[in-house]
């Protein structure tokens, strides 16, 4: 059966608030106010406006320490018991999820199965409890940055149903997991495999087939979890037969590169270095985003793989949907189409949403039919 709920606390989330106010608030508007008064020679009453950031700095820290040995005493409501709370705790490891993993693991998520917001063991035991109607035929959801496995719901008041749902009618079994997206793409790619390997091992009936459905990063993730079973065989990856991703930026997206771009210009004068190092704060997974995956993460060689993409104009090749794809990937990106002919996935199955933001593309009616179609 599922487990119950736990993990970190409200408390917790407090106490991170704490030190990233202290470390990114106070000591930028610190950094930038001295870097204005130095460009300008000096100001008077300097030293009391220095005691003064150093006061609030004092106290945030003060605070911070405070909150999180109360956390640590199992203090307070969960994060995991809401849905607020655990959007906040997705959000946050999408943003600064490698940091969490080191330094506040309380916080940090750990990838796994998730039924009605709790984990679920990878025994036969549990399994066979959270999924009754186990069929042989396994469909797993990897959602994408900052996200966790309720956002598999958007969109269902405009169609009326999920992906999940529409899954179960094709005689599949659907598996959403939630992962640490602020870890990098590659790292998660070794937890999925890992994971995948001990749920096809463990799931109450024989696995005949296995679907991986990613949106957005989640679909690198399935692209790494595919070469950790390249370099190491297991026996999950020669059950996928279908491998479907939804605006997943094969070969980076622009808007991480801009905001790389935009930390390093900031980081060059010292009146606006505090405002880089904010937006520079971000996650390895965001960094993975610039780039995307190279040619030395091949698709599974058995798989089909089916790739959609999204833009804001009904046109495709509209010079502004050309541009801005989705808002965050670009169809090319999501087709895994480079330049000068270069193909990521030779022969693969591609659908384009007209009209569409990156996250119209969760339970859009069209990917319900198509689904309809290649997983029948």
């Amino acid at each position: 059966m599922s487990q119950r709920a736990t993990g970190p606390g409200v408390l917790d989330a407090l106490s991170l608030l704490s030190e990233v106010a202290d470390e990114l608030v106070v000591r930028s508007a610190r950094d930038t106010h001295d870097a204005w008064a130095d460009r300008l020679g000096g100001y008077p009453g300097r030293s009391i406006t220095s005691a003064v950031y150093a006061g609030v700095g004092l106290g945030l820290r003060v605070a911070a320490t405070g909150l999180d040995r109360a956390g640590a005493a199992g203090l307070g409501p969960r994060l995991d018991d809401g849905p607020r709370g655990r959007f906040v705790r997705s959000a946050v490891n999408g943003l600064i999820g490698d940091s969490l993993a080191v330094d506040r693991p309380r916080l940090a998520i750990t990838m796994a199965v998730r039924i009605d917001g709790r984990d679920v063991a990878l025994t036969p035991r549990d399994l066979a409890a959270a999924f009754p109607d186990a069929t042989g035929r396994v469909v797993v959801l990897q959602h994408g940055l900052c996200e966790n496995e309720s956002y598999w719901d958007l969109g269902r008041e405009r169609t009326g149903t999920t992906y999940a749902e529409t899954l179960v009618g094709l005689g599949w079994t659907p598996v959403l997991l939630r992962a640490n997206s602020g870890l990098t793409v590659r790292e998660n790619g070794v937890a999925l495999a890992a994971l995948l390997d001990r749920l096809v091992g463990a799931w109450p009936v024989p696995v005949t087939q296995v679907a991986l459905v990613g949106h957005s990063m989640g679909g690198l993730v399935i692209r790494a979890a595919g070469a950790v079973a390249s370099d190491a065989p297991a026996p999950w990856a020669d059950l996928v037969t279908d491998v479907v991703t939804l605006g997943t930026p094969h070969l980076g997206a622009p808007i991480a590169w801009g905001i790389g771009h935009g930390a390093r210009g900031l980081a060059r004068l010292p009146e606006t270095a505090a405002f880089g190092r904010i937006l520079d704060r971000r996650s390895v997974g965001v960094h993975d985003l610039v780039a995307g995956l190279a040619d030395d993460v091949p698709p599974l060689p058995h798989a089909r793989y089916r790739l959609v993409a999204g833009t804001l104009t009904t046109r495709e090749r509209h010079p502004v949907g050309h541009v801005v794809g989705d808002l965050l990937v670009r169809p090319s990106s999501a087709y895994g189409r480079g330049r000068g002919g270069r193909e990521l996935f030779p022969g693969a199955d591609v659908l384009h949403l007209g009209r569409t933001d990156h996250f119209g593309l969760l339970n859009h009616p069209d990917v319900h039919d198509a689904l309809r179609a290649w997983l029948r």
